[in-house]
This record gives structure tokens, sequence and C-alpha cells, in this order.
């Protein structure tokens, strides 16, 4: 009995003496309740930190360099749960490689999240970077949906939904279902088209044959990217990274060879420089296509411009997922400051990202960690300077989707006057 009682006081004793530091810290937690709390990654006493892996250079520079901008100057000299934000963005050149191995080095450095990422390729291959990390993934300029993602508070509208916005209004102008075409990129981007297509042709009548096709495309990229999907459908590719698009026009011509009908809206889902190519070379052979790019085809302004140089003063069809220019509202009149003639649709969704993860941030009550920003954010809507956004749904945070015309030095709205000439060629 006393040999027990002995043997339990020192083993007490030991603890006692083990456990001082735990009880030093314990003490200093009721003095100072943020004391026990782990430094989260990226939170310091004075700053966020967040990063963003971003083409500075390349073919896509144009994405990085105006995204960047827009997010940088939202987040300069603001603050949030009083700490300023510091943003560090990485060139990965739109290769997904380098884009893994960027992402684990800011990793590693710290950083609370990832603010603004550009490319549908790269974010797919870093999808398990941010599971792994339980990472958030904010406002990505992206094609691909991610609306399951956990991690992920999306800003922009899929291209699914964007399709669809277009195909509703084209066919409620008069252009037939039968006759609607695409060229894309054959890659997860351009395969976000095709799921666009399916989905906005679905909801219309006799569409099924067309359906089927698209399917079967889908169907032969399982396993990876087939570079034989032309002439299979009413679409034709372009393989990324290259200039060739003679394939995907030989494409399109076979599938009016198939059916003995003239695609009269061709939608495309290309990179800029490719696109106005297209539109040229289409023009050259004499095609009287209408033309309607995406958002990330139009990439702001520049698709114009590239088709301006080059002669081309032909109105084309943008969608675009962000407020025109010209809006009144607070959010864009604190863009038009802060960004000067540097404002355009590409820079303002990255100004939007931006003070999106500022309201967020503003949002929290409780601990500043990555678990309790995710929560704050799906908590309830906001309203980022007169634009909502809304993720209590899911992804995405906006579901607006506008129609553009490109025939003046500022793209405006699309009309149904428009519409009328357009289809009248």
């Amino acid at each position: 009995m006393h040999s027990s009682w002995r043997s339990s006081w020192q083993i007490h004793r030991i603890w006692r003496w083990q456990d001082a530091p735990w009880r030093l810290a314990l003490l200093l937690g009721l003095i100072f309740p943020g004391a026990l709390l782990a430094e989260e990654p990226g939170v310091t006493p004075t700053a966020i930190r967040v990063g963003a892996l971003m083409p500075l250079g390349g073919d896509d520079e144009i994405y990085g360099i105006n995204i960047k901008r827009g997010v940088e100057a939202a987040l300069t000299g603001q603050t949030a749960q009083g700490r300023k934000l510091a943003f560090e963005v990485v060139n990965d050149f739109s290769e997904p490689i380098t884009t893994v191995v960027a992402s684990n080095q800011l990793i590693e450095k710290g950083v609370f999240a990832l603010l603004g990422n550009v490319g549908t390729l790269t974010t797919l291959k870093l999808m398990p970077v941010l599971a792994s990390n339980q990472l958030p993934a904010v406002g990505f300029y992206t094609a691909e949906d991610m609306s399951d993602a956990r991690e992920v508070l999306n800003f922009r509208p899929s291209h699914t939904q964007e399709i669809g916005t277009l195909i509703s209004a084209a066919v409620a102008a008069g252009v037939k279902s039968s006759r609607i075409c695409a060229f894309l990129q054959n890659d997860a981007y351009g395969l976000a088209g095709i799921a666009g297509l399916k989905t906005g042709l679905a909801k219309l009548p006799g569409t099924q044959f067309v359906i089927d096709k698209l399917d079967h495309i889908v169907d032969m990229t399982m396993g990876g990217i087939n570079p034989a999907l032309n002439n299979l459908g009413p679409v034709g590719f372009y393989r990324r990274g290259t200039v060739y698009l003679r394939d995907g026009y030989q494409s399109l011509k076979a599938w009016e060879q198939t059916t003995g009908e003239t695609c009269q809206l061709v939608v495309l889902v290309a990179v800029p420089r490719i696109a106005a190519d297209f539109i040229m070379y289409a023009r050259y052979k004499k095609e009287p296509w209408v033309f309607a790019a995406l958002s990330v085809t139009a990439a702001g302004d520049a698709l114009p411009k590239l088709l301006r140089e080059n002669g081309f003063r032909e109105p084309i069809i943008m969608t675009q997922v962000v407020p025109a220019l010209d809006t009144v509202l607070p959010l864009l009149a604190d863009a038009r400051s802060a960004l000067g003639d540097a404002l355009n649709p590409l820079s303002l969704e990255g100004f939007i990202v931006g003070r999106m993860f500022l309201s967020i941030l503003r949002s929290m009550n409780g601990p500043l960690t990555r678990a309790n920003f995710l929560q704050s954010a799906r908590r309830q809507p906001f309203d980022v300077g007169g634009l909502k956004i809304d993720f209590t749904e899911g992804n995405p945070g906006s579901n607006l989707v506008l129609l553009t015309v490109s025939d003046t030095d500022r793209p405006r709205m699309l009309t149904p006057g428009d519409w009328k000439s357009l289809l009248a060629r």
C-alpha cells in the first residue's frame, strides 16, 4: 500500500515537471486568450500572406498580367482583421508541372490562401495539392467547374453557364440549334466548352443527335486528350500550344457536308491569338459564320484589338462575367480610380476577386484560420461594392453573364438589332 502510494506520487511529480511548459502556456492563455492559438500558415501579427500562380510570360501572359494588376489594385492599402495584405505572385507560364512545384514552394513559405490563379489545365493539376493542404482557392480564372471542391470559392460562372446564356439568346434571335458549331482548344479548357454546348442544347428540342456526337467526342478523351477529335461532330479542334488551325476549320466544313446545313453561329473557346487567326481565315474563305467568343477567349479587349490590328472591323459577340465598365456601382468607381487606363474586363475581374477576398476576411468572427475563412464565405451573401456574391449554395459566387458586341473600341451590350444584322449576312 505504502509502495503503491509512493510510486503514484513519483509519477505525479514527474508529470508535473514534464508538463511545466504546458502549464505555463495554459496560464498565459487564461491571461492572454490569443496565446494558445497556433499561428495559421500565412498569418502573422501584422500581415496575411496570400499567393498566386499566373502566366506572366508566354502565350497566356495577357491573363496573368491583367488579373495580377487587378488583384494588386484591390489589396493595396487595405487591411483585414487588423492586418495588411501581402500578395506574392509566381510566374508558372501556364505549365502544370511548374504550377505544382511552385505551389508547394508557396505552401512551405506559408500562405493563407491562393488568390486569382490563372489556368484551367494548371488548376486541374493543382486540385490534389489544395485538398491535401486544405488551402482555400479563391477567385481562380479557369474554365473548370469546381462546384464540388470544398476548398474552392470561384467567382466566375462556368463555361456551361456562359454558353447556355449564349445559346438561349441565339435561338431566341432565330439561330437554328442544328447550326450551332464551335472551335475549341484541344485540352480541358476546350472540353469545358463541349460540356457547355451539351447543357445548352439539351434544353432545346431535336438536339439529341448532336448531343450524342458530343458525348462520343468526350468518350474519346477518356484517359487523356486524343489528338484525333476532329470530323466527329459540330466542332473543330486545334492543338494546345500550336497555331495550326486548318484541321479545325476542315472539321466544321465536314460537319456542314454531313448535315447539309451551314454553321450559323461558331462559338470560340480558344486563346485570343488563335481565335483571331481563325476568324480571319474563315473570312478569307468567305464563310458567313457569326462568331461568339467566351469571356476567356475575348480576354478583356484582347481579341477585338487583335482583329482591329489585322483590319477586321466586323462585330463579334463576346460573353462577359463582370459588370459593364460604364456601370454605375461603387465597385466600378473604385476600380476606375485604382486602375485608370488599365481598367478592362480582365483587370476588373482581378479587382473583384481581391475585394471579394477582403469582404470574406472582414466578415470573419472567431479564429483567423483557413477553415473558418471557408465557413464564413458560405455563411451569408456579400455585397462587394454593389455586386452581389453568394456562396451559400456553393460555387460560383456570381451568375452574372452578359452578352456584348465588339464593333466599337470598348465592348457594348448586345441588342436585338445586333442579332438581326449579324444573322442577315
